[in-house]
């Protein structure tokens, strides 16, 4: 083993330099040493921090647009319609099963009927739950949904959380 890895060394020691500038300080020829850029952790990749050339403007995609809370509360066909487009989703995106799909539903609807005060608390352990249903199972169709369910869960109003389940309702119906 030993003999092995001198063996090892010595033919890292006799290969040429690496192409594209000098050797690297730190005493070997190909490794170690300083890393580059701002910080020391790899070459300047340019202006972005995920790396790349700047190509100008912000391009990630980010999918659907948001649910506007405000328009699901005072437009019906709004929710209508949104419904129709997680469905739709869905069945482009995703493999989740109708009773995954049920079970939040229910979960939705507990958390509705839950006291005044304990009501905020049931639908943030709900986005929870959702969040976990979404990861485990890989429903990225439903993001949307939780993000939704955060803007319901921060203004806190009995309107907001009655209209959210109605968008579940929509949608469970729609995807049968």
């Amino acid at each position: 083993m030993a003999e092995e890895q001198a063996t090892q060394q010595g033919n890292r020691e006799n290969r040429p330099p690496r192409e594209g500038g000098p050797p690297r300080p730190g005493g070997r020829p190909g490794g170690g040493g300083d890393r580059g850029g701002p910080h020391g952790r790899g070459p300047d990749r340019g202006g972005r921090p995920g790396g790349g050339p700047d190509r100008g403007g912000d391009r990630r995609f980010e999918g659907p647009p948001e649910i506007e809370l405000d328009k699901l509360i005072g437009d019906s066909l709004y929710l209508d319609n949104q419904a129709h487009m997680v469905v739709s989703r869905m069945r482009d995106m995703d493999s989740g099963t109708r009773s995954q799909l049920r079970r939040l539903y229910n979960a939705v609807r507990r958390a509705t009927r839950a006291p005044e005060g304990e009501r905020q608390h049931e639908f943030v352990m709900l986005r929870a739950r959702l969040a976990y249903t979404i990861a485990r199972h890989g429903l990225r169709s439903l993001d949307q949904l939780e993000r939704l369910l955060l803007q319901v869960t921060r203004r806190n109003e009995a309107r907001g959380y009655e209209r959210f389940r109605d968008l579940f309702e929509a949608i469970v119906a729609y995807n049968e």
